[in-house]
């Protein structure tokens, strides 16, 4: 059998270690992850190896050579203009896979039984077999579910927090027939994950999924490449040490001398060549390369030195990468998680912070500190963007300098001369970072419309209509008080897709980030039009002569906190009273016990006025809460309810679109009016993404009590402003007050919700747990798990995307079963997690760790 080791990546996200050497051939334990996977495909007799190249190819062929020093037959096949993908890469030799292949990555360790997945594979008579693992958190990899005859049912490639639906994902080893290939255009870049194994799904192809026991760790990032090591040393993982093992768990190379006073804790690797001088302290996990000097009083903690580094008298290293021919003076101090590149020097008594990282070829100066990477900017984050946009503590996670860096990350990935808009709440904070994030844009030659303070709705519209690039709107997070949130918008005024975040996120932690001349430099101009602009789309899509003819007096409560102004102003226009509450602006945010007790003030104030309805307005124009005429608040599953009712009695046969978890009584009220229900994850960019009229053309309204709501015919975002003139015209048109919509015309439903503190680690594996328990026709799997029973009951499992949480969802028309079921799974849950952090504790206990 022959196999095709994937070698062609870059490494981006373990820069600046593979600056001058491709992925495969970063060192673990002093040899290259590919000869690793070489000895292990030798292990399982398979000796013809072809290797597909494309980043700095002749640093792995100038390696392996013919293959023969490495007991295979090696050859290569070079993408030389572009990458093909990982499935075109293979396709371009097809020629020269004339039977069963195995296709293993050239930058991951593992130990996996080959020989029995292909066995496996040929049992099944499989077109092609993915050799799978599970994994405690997989959001980083593609997850994937097989039926009880292991044939491949679902996967998805790396999904966002809360899309996980099993801890089983693809470990990128496959074992394929040749036909499979013929599915594949011919020069052309595509994706086994991506484009040919959904396609094999779809053609019915037999594909199974062999769940492989074992070792394996995909080395894609700094924190994933020091483990491996460990694994390695402490005997996690079976490789094939480059050394003899002279004392238990101590391997050294040859032509070493070490002095006898050198104190070596095992596990430990030192390769040949070697000079250690006299007291250095070696703990247990430390790698050092070969013709490594390490001078006088040195303490090691566990760090991982390439080849030909020189370590000065009493310098520290703790859990750090020295990269190759490094040198670090007497006594400078290199702390956790650190990287300093190739080829770089760290002065005397200088020292490098935890998780910083240093280029190739730097120079740092005597005595400096040094506390953000070399290059420029913060310490590295593995991810920018969360469920909704940037988030992060104001001015101390999201500084000016943080968002100078990520105004120019974004902007390198528009075209030089692109316009943006901008815009942010009232407060100081977001104007600050939003002055750090023009600076940052205008750097890399964009051009800036500035909104100023302005409520994100109006941006929103004003975004799709003005024919810019993009937008950014920053203002403190509607949940978080002491966060920010940044939100990104594209030209149809939608938070932007998976795909451009992930652009953003390689220009930021990259450093690739494009620089122009003066003159290319952007400006900034402040339109004028922008509130003519919300008030003609606004005033369009009313029935304005049903609100002139309303005689409605509401009264508006701002929290102190929205820029929303524009709708008094309308609403006098249309002949309306609007009471305003609680405009002027607070700098700090109004807390929860706060926004409650201005509730009970502006029910009071309904009440006393005799007004139509209330309604308190939060999230810079985005959330609302009604109030009827008696003072009674209606929020949460009954605004829904009663909005859906509103806008399907208005427009009945229409489509609403509400995310997963709102309640059945949604469904019961578009079947009263013949309309149809989208449901979708419970995130604000997918009901935006599903309300686009190129998507769903029907759409009427999208949202729930909780975000908001949208109607897509002004724009794709959340509108408070513009539901409270709604509410005033469907009211007036159809004759009823809220009150009576709410007592008379809501569906029943009993909707009950309860959190569990869920450790990340067991997300993927409890959402596994409930897939497998449970019929494969009871389920739904668009967010979480949701488990269907009779008559619009329904238990939904939906893994928090932010924190390490887990919520339950309990809906039905009797309360009794809804209260017992919420019970039950409540206790299932919290039983199987219990279950899972005690294997975990005994997994990572010491004494598991140790090797004699």
């Amino acid at each position: 059998m022959r196999a095709v080791l994937m070698a062609g990546g870059s490494g981006t996200r373990l820069r600046p270690l593979t600056c001058d050497l491709p992925k495969p051939m970063v060192p673990i334990l002093n040899r290259p992850i590919a000869e690793h996977i070489t000895n292990l495909l030798k292990r399982h007799q398979i000796t013809e190896v072809i290797a597909t190249l494309h980043y700095l190819p002749d640093v792995i062929r100038d390696y392996f050579q013919d293959g023969s020093d490495f007991g295979v037959q090696m050859t290569y096949a070079v993408e030389e203009d572009q990458p093909l993908g990982t499935a075109g890469c293979v396709k371009n030799i097809a020629e020269f896979l004339d039977e069963t292949f195995l296709v293993i990555s050239g930058d991951s360790v593992t130990d996996f039984d080959l020989t029995a997945a292909i066995e496996f594979h040929k049992r099944k008579q499989a077109k092609a077999t993915l050799v799978l693992t599970r994994v405690p958190n997989p959001i980083e990899f593609g997850v994937v579910i097989t039926d009880e005859n292991y044939h491949i049912r679902r996967f998805l490639e790396k999904p966002s927090t809360s899309e996980i639906f099993s801890d089983t994902v693809n470990t990128g080893i496959y074992i394929l027939e040749p036909s499979v290939l013929d599915y594949l255009p011919a020069n052309q870049e595509s994706d086994f994950s991506k484009d040919l194994f959904p396609l094999l799904l779809e053609k019915g192809e037999p594909m199974y999924g062999y769940i492989a026991q074992g070792y394996w760790c995909d080395v894609g990032h700094l924190d994933a490449y020091r483990e491996s090591q460990y694994d390695g040393l402490f005997g996690k993982v079976k490789l094939d040490f480059a050394y003899t093992e002279t004392k238990p768990g101590i391997w050294e190379g040859q032509n070493t001398f070490i002095d006898p006073s050198v104190e070596i804790c095992a596990p430990a690797l030192i390769g040949s060549n070697c000079r250690i001088g006299p007291r250095v302290r070696i703990d247990a996990g430390t790698v050092i390369g070969d013709n490594v000097t390490i001078g006088a009083d040195a303490d090691l903690k566990r760090p991982i030195i390439w080849n030909g580094a020189i370590v000065g008298e009493d310098a520290e290293l703790r859990a750090c990468v020295i990269g190759r021919g490094t040198r670090v003076d007497r006594r400078a101090q290199v702390l956790e998680g650190a990287v300093v590149g190739s080829l770089s020097t760290v002065g005397e008594e200088a020292q490098i912070t935890p998780n910083v990282r240093v280029w190739p070829s730097k120079q740092i100066e005597s005595g400096a500190i040094l506390n953000i990477n070399l290059i420029w900017g913060q310490t590295a984050q593995r991810n920018l963007f969360g469920q909704r946009g940037v988030t992060g503590l104001a001015n101390i996670d999201i500084t000016p300098e943080f968002a100078v860096k990520l105004g120019a990350a974004y902007g390198s990935t528009l075209k030089p001369g692109s316009q943006v808009m901008m815009s942010r709440d009232q407060r100081s904070i977001s104007r600050m970072v939003t002055r750090s994030l023009i600076a940052g844009l205008m750097s890399v030659g964009v051009n800036i419309q500035n909104l100023d303070a302005t409520a994100i709705p109006m941006s929103r519209t004003v975004v799709s209509t003005f024919g810019v690039a993009g937008g950014i709107h920053v203002r403190l997070h509607p949940d978080r008080p002491d966060y920010l949130l940044i939100e990104f918008i594209d030209s149809k005024g939608v938070n932007i897709s998976k795909a451009l975040e992930k652009k953003i996120e390689g220009a930021y932690f990259k450093e690739d980030l494009r620089r122009v001349q003066i003159h290319e430099i952007g400006n900034v101009v402040y339109p004028i039009q922008m509130i003519d602009t919300y008030c003609n789309a606004f005033e369009k899509n009313l029935n304005v002569e049903a609100i002139r003819h309303s005689n409605s007096k509401v009264v508006i409560d701002y929290t102190y906190a929205v820029s929303g102004a524009v709708l008094p102003q309308l609403l006098a226009k249309f002949g309306c009273d609007a009471v305003v509450l609680n405009a002027s602006l607070k700098q700090t945010a109004v807390s929860s016990v706060e926004k409650e007790a201005l509730l009970q003030q502006l029910g009071h104030v309904v009440e006393a006025l005799r007004a139509t309805f209330g309604v308190q307005v939060s999230a810079n124009g985005e959330q609302l809460i009604l109030m009827d005429k008696l003072g009674t608040p209606i929020r949460g599953e009954m605004l829904t309810a009663l909005m859906v009712n509103m806008i399907l009695t208005a427009h009945p046969r229409g489509t609403v679109v509400v995310p997963i978890h709102a309640s059945s009584a949604v469904e019961q009220i578009a079947r009263r009016h013949d309309g149809k229900v989208i449901r979708t994850k419970a995130s604000p960019t997918a009901l935006m993404e599903a309300s686009l009229p190129e998507v769903n053309p029907n759409v009427v309204l999208a949202g729930s009590g909780d975000m908001g709501f949208i109607f897509p015919q002004l724009h794709p975002g959340f509108d408070a402003m513009f539901c409270i003139a709604k509410v005033i015209e469907m009211l007036t048109v159809q004759e009823r007050s809220l009150a009576s919509i709410r007592d008379n015309d809501l569906p029943q439903v009993s909707h009950r919700s309860y959190t569990v503190r869920c450790p990340w680690t067991v997300k993927g594996a409890l959402m596994r747990y409930l897939v497998e328990t449970h019929k494969e026709d009871s389920l739904e799997l668009i967010d979480g798990v949701k488990i269907r029973f009779e008559d619009d009951n329904w238990i939904l499992i939906l893994p928090d995307a932010g924190e390490p949480l887990v919520h339950l969802f309990a809906n039905g028309n009797d309360r009794n079963w809804v209260d017992e079921s919420l019970r039950e799974y409540r206790t299932r849950v919290q039983s199987f997690i219990e279950q899972q952090q005690g294997v975990e504790a005994y997994s990572n206990s010491p004494q598991q760790s140790i090797v004699s």
